[in-house]
C-alpha cells in the first residue's frame, strides 16, 4: 500500500480504500506526515484497528476498546477504567501483539500487582486489586480465547 508525496507542502499522505462494518468500500485519506514511513505506519495501524486483527499491538487494541466502550459507561466509571488501562495495563502489555498475550502473561501481571509495594512498603488495597483484576478487558473475553482465564 503506497504513500504519496504532497509536492506543494513537502509532506506525505496515505490514501486507500477499506471495507467498513456495513461492507461498503470507503476511501480514507490522512495528510501531513513528515516521512513516508509514518504515513505507511498510520495506514497499517488504521487497517488493523478496522479489521480487529489480533496481530495488532495491545496499545492499538486499547484504542479500539476505548472507542467502543467510552460512551457506554458512566463518566466516573470510565475515569477508573482509563486509569487502569493507561497506568497499569498499557505499560505492561503495550508493545506486545494481541495474539502473543495468553493467560500466563495476564496471571504474571496480576501477580506483579499483588506483589507491588509503595515507598512506605504498603501494598495495593484488596478492593483496588479486585478492581484491577475484574476488568472485562482481562476476564470477559476481550483478548483471551474463551475459557482461557476465568475471573
Amino acid at each position: 500500500m503506497p504513500a504519496y508525496k504532497d509536492k506543494a507542502k513537502g509532506t506525505w499522505y496515505a490514501s486507500f480504500y477499506y471495507e467498513d462494518w456495513t461492507g461498503k468500500k470507503v476511501k480514507k485519506m490522512k495528510r501531513g506526515f513528515p516521512t513516508k514511513r509514518e504515513a505507511l505506519e498510520w495506514e497499517r495501524t488504521f487497517l488493523q484497528q478496522q479489521t480487529a486483527d489480533l496481530e495488532m499491538t495491545f496499545e492499538n487494541f486499547v484504542a479500539v476498546y476505548v472507542a467502543d466502550m467510552k460512551g457506554r459507561i458512566k463518566e466516573n466509571t470510565w475515569g477508573t477504567k482509563e486509569h487502569i488501562l493507561y497506568k497499569k495495563l498499557v505499560p505492561y502489555f503495550g508493545k506486545r501483539k494481541m495474539c502473543d498475550i495468553h493467560s500466563k502473561e495476564v496471571i504474571a501481571w496480576q501477580n506483579e500487582m499483588l506483589g507491588y509495594r509503595d515507598k512506605n512498603g504498603k501494598p495495593y488495597s484488596p478492593v483496588y486489586l479486585k478492581t484491577l483484576h475484574n476488568q472485562e478487558l482481562i476476564c470477559k473475553g476481550w483478548f483471551l480465547p474463551p475459557n482461557t482465564y476465568d475471573c
